[in-house]
């Protein structure tokens, strides 16, 4: 049974133009920023592009796990947007027009039609084709837009969103706000580590294997440096020599990591957390 403890958060970024670099993606930083300021963390992100296979095969293969998986980007309505069709393909399940979207589009069409730019008739061809945003896989829930009306949708914990961060990520907000805000705070990780100089990687290595060993639920790091002074730590080569995890035992970890350094007799410094 999966507890709040355990939720881990997945994020797909789908589109050509990121893969192409015709655009920056964005998505990463800000996915990473809203879960963090929740106490969340992403635990994987994947680029994609807009090939409708592959996209199946990726989602068959989340949907088979446990995973919260955010995915942005292909849920508009021209020929090269695929995710919506790809995750119906990936559930075995129809896609079909979601009638509360069918709704909310329509209004969308309205206010465009009061301020001059088209028309509020959905008979209309290029109305018609605004409500192909609202076909979504059969059993699937709507995500609000408060953008412009025109909603993502969700299923089994997947959550679809468009590839605009100004829709995006105040519909990743709402979905984190209304559905996991009991998880917040549960995977605020702490972090202690220590500079040491002079020193190869491989002769670490034994005690990080040690530490997690001996520290279940507690992770080591080894963040090597040649020394030039550009990661603002010290110019002389280095290995930035940690421990991070979520609850207790971090202390501890980081202690005996201490320990095994000196027994190499390794010159090292500690780093003030925060830095």
């Amino acid at each position: 049974m999966r507890t709040k403890e355990s939720l881990r958060f997945g994020l797909v970024i789908v589109g050509d133009e990121i893969l192409s670099g015709k655009r920056e993606d964005k998505h990463l930083s800000k996915v990473i920023d809203l879960l963090g300021r929740r106490g969340l963390q992403l635990a994987w992100a994947q680029y994609a592009g807009d090939d409708r296979a592959a996209l199946i095969e990726l989602f068959r293969r989340t949907f088979a796990g446990s995973d919260v998986v955010f995915s942005c980007g292909g849920i508009g309505s021209t020929p090269d947007d695929h995710t919506r069709q790809a995750v119906a393909a990936a559930l075995g399940v129809p896609v079909e027009l979601h009638a509360e979207a069918a709704r909310l589009i329509a209004q969308r069409c309205a206010d465009m039609a009061r301020e001059g730019r088209g028309s509020a008739d959905m008979t209309q061809p290029e109305n018609r084709q605004r409500l192909k945003m609202g076909e979504f896989p059969s059993g699937a829930a709507i995500i609000p837009n408060p953008f412009n009306r025109i909603p993502g949708f969700s299923i089994r914990e997947h959550w679809f969103v468009p590839g605009f961060p100004v829709m995006a990520w105040p519909m990743i907000e709402w979905v984190l706000d209304t559905h996991y805000s009991e998880s917040f705070g549960s995977a605020i990780s702490v972090e202690r580590s220590l500079i040491v100089y002079e020193t190869a990687e491989s002769a670490l290595a034994p005690i990080m294997e040690d530490v997690e060993q001996r520290f279940p639920g507690v992770r080591s790091f080894s963040l090597p440096s040649i020394g030039d002074g550009r990661d603002g730590k010290p110019a002389r080569r280095h290995v930035e020599l940690g421990v991070k995890g979520i609850g207790s035992g971090i202390d501890s970890a980081f202690e005996a990591m201490r320990r095994g350094v000196e027994r190499l007799n390794a010159e090292y410094e500690l780093v003030t957390p925060g830095q």
